[in-house]
């Protein structure tokens, strides 16, 4: 018998418990169970968490190597101490209160049972196959998947104040994944604290992507990532150097993470007097705006969102949440080569006589420039626009200079698919809809958490126009050349997201005719844009228009363009050309 076999039997075997152990866990904490039902499951998770010390334990004497010293064994040490510390506390009160103490509130228990499933499930090879399935098949089965179990654990007892329907359920579900924030039943009253916490789960591992979590695990336990792998993140992301990969995904967490976390430190202080609230709601509050903030998801634990009276006027708050959604929707890629720019800058200036430091040409590069130069010229846009046709409307509620100006710039940032609201939408004017349906559809820029046909298309397509327009033949900006394939993919976004849309108006319109056609096309942009602002429609759709507007989220989220890719097949690059000619257009 090969000596690792044993191992990797025990490994293999802790994994299905495990995995077994995490959805009992959250059958436990979905349901309200019989008393010795829980003591039962109490006793599973102990065993879980045994088997994993074991199977940890063992995998250092197997290797029968000096122990070193690195991230993964500083990890098993602190998890390991801080279980048998968690035993030792648990068993302890447990043996105190005559062994009769309830065991639903071991809430430290279950994390342990999920630490333990993602320490061994991360200890083996993660590569994706591309004989089964190609890298858009596995990013849209990956989000349908999440979505899927969304629905299911919303739709627990525990979940809800009151029982809803599995296509409520679903909608609330995509909603959260597509990091959308549209809703059909008010988050703030019919979940419950676990509900919400679900829901923002959704939204994390909806705006990150199951992907970025999966494989930073597999780098971080098994110091790095099959080749494949690497390769299909990079066709998925389009990203043009396969090697930064790991890099990057690594910088999309650090940087998610420390602003997630930055961002509910400055919340907490902007609300650290909003009356009717303790401690653990304003905690609760900051962590969830945060990261629907940071996500560009939309979702509030207050019934009418940032629309309630006791922020309406909270200036810092406002600034703090559209700070959070503007540096979410500017692109994972672009923030990382943003603050890699920023430091050199910093450092060129501190350390201006030391050669390290000397200029670098093109350290900013094209994309972050097109990106930030677009994002910059359409948020001043939307500002004049609202300025404009709301200053006696909307804004007119708010008394001072700052106050009107924080409200239009907050107004005309939050269609870059934030999906936030701080005024009545119902009484936007109709300028300012319509202003707010274009920029609903341009959106956020690539690789982010917004959606939208993305500012980087409509920049190309403003370019290529304008190239036309002047008899060139190529596109050309910041003395470089726009490939051509980029041109015919932005393109392809453009018409097919007005497809999708146009058709979404079409079904939902025929199902339901007494709707308002400019309630529903806006309905519809923002579903696809994964902006979440409506026009206080969405709760008046039938259940064959929720769907509707949950098929258009879903897509919208994962791209049409995606969508085609996924269902056909590649075909092979001939050595040959035929002869050009040129059609007629205009």
């Amino acid at each position: 018998m090969h000596p690792a076999l044993p191992y990797r039997l025990l490994n293999k075997f802790t994994i299905v418990v495990s995995i077994i152990g995490v959805g009992v866990a959250l059958v436990d904490s979905g349901f309200t169970l019989s008393t010795w039902l829980k003591h039962l499951f109490h006793i599973f998770y102990l065993a879980i968490i045994l088997l994993g010390f074991v199977a940890t334990v063992g995998r250092y004497i197997r290797r029968k190597l000096p122990l070193v010293v690195n991230k993964v064994a500083i990890f098993d040490l602190l998890t390991g101490m801080a279980i048998v510390m968690l035993l030792v506390v648990h068993f302890t009160a447990l043996w105190q209160s005559g062994l009769s103490m309830p065991v639903d509130g071991f809430i430290a228990i279950k994390v342990a049972v999920f630490v333990t499933f993602i320490r061994e499930i991360s200890d083996n090879n993660f590569s994706l196959n591309h004989a089964f399935l190609n890298p858009a098949q596995f990013f849209i089965l990956s989000f349908l998947s999440v979505v899927l179990v969304g629905a299911l654990l919303l739709m627990m007892p525990n979940a809800t104040t009151q029982p809803i329907s599995f296509i409520d359920a679903l909608f609330t579900a995509t909603s959260a994944v597509c990091v959308t924030g549209l809703i059909v039943v008010d988050t703030a009253t019919r979940f419950t604290t676990f509900g919400q916490m679900i829901i923002i789960g959704l939204i994390q591992i909806g705006g990150l992507g199951i992907l970025t979590f999966v494989t930073y695990f597999s780098y971080f336990f098994k110091g790095g990532v099959s080749y494949e792998t690497q390769l299909s993140i990079s066709e998925m992301t389009y990203s043009p150097r396969m090697g930064d990969m790991v890099t990057t995904l690594k910088s999309i967490l650090y940087v998610t993470f420390g602003v997630e976390a930055l961002a509910a430190i400055l919340i907490y202080i902007s609300i650290y007097d909003l009356p009717g609230m303790n401690l653990s709601e304003r905690l609760f509050f900051s962590a969830f705006h945060a990261v629907s903030a940071f996500c560009n998801a939309g979702f509030s634990t207050f019934s009418v969102g940032l629309y309630d009276e006791a922020l309406r006027f909270n200036y810092p708050l406002q600034l703090i949440i559209g700070a959070t959604f503007l540096f979410g929707g500017m692109g994972f890629v672009i923030v990382v080569n943003l603050l890699r720019y920023l430091r050199h800058r910093t450092q060129r200036v501190l350390y201006h006589n030391d050669p390290r430091y000397t200029y670098q040409p093109w350290l900013l590069n094209i994309n972050s420039r097109i990106t930030l130069i677009t994002s910059g010229a359409l948020l001043l846009i939307g500002l004049i626009g609202v300025m404009m046709f709301e200053y006696h409307g909307i804004l007119a509620e708010h008394s001072s200079w700052y106050g009107k100006l924080i409200a239009g710039l907050f107004t005309a940032a939050t269609p870059r698919t934030a999906g936030f609201n701080i005024v009545d939408m119902d009484a936007l004017a109709f300028p300012t809809i319509m202003l707010t349906i274009f920029l609903m559809w341009i959106g956020a820029s690539p690789n982010s958490t917004g959606g939208g046909i993305k500012t980087s298309t409509f920049a190309i397509a403003v370019l290529n126009t304008l190239s036309l327009a002047r008899g060139q033949t190529k596109v050309e900006v910041f003395k470089r050349e726009i490939a051509d394939i980029s041109i015919r993919r932005a393109f392809s976004i453009m018409w097919l997201s007005l497809l999708v849309i146009g058709l979404g108006v079409t079904l939902i319109s025929y199902d339901q005719p007494e709707l308002d056609l400019i309630k529903v096309v806006f309905e519809c942009f923002s579903a696809y844009s994964t902006v979440g602002l409506s026009l206080n429609l969405t709760t008046e759709l039938s259940d064959f228009s929720k769907l509707v507007v949950s098929v258009i989220m879903f897509v919208g989220r994962v791209g049409m363009l995606t969508l085609f890719i996924a269902l056909l097949k590649n075909m092979r690059q001939r050595n040959y050309r035929y002869p050009t000619e040129e059609i007629t257009i205009n």
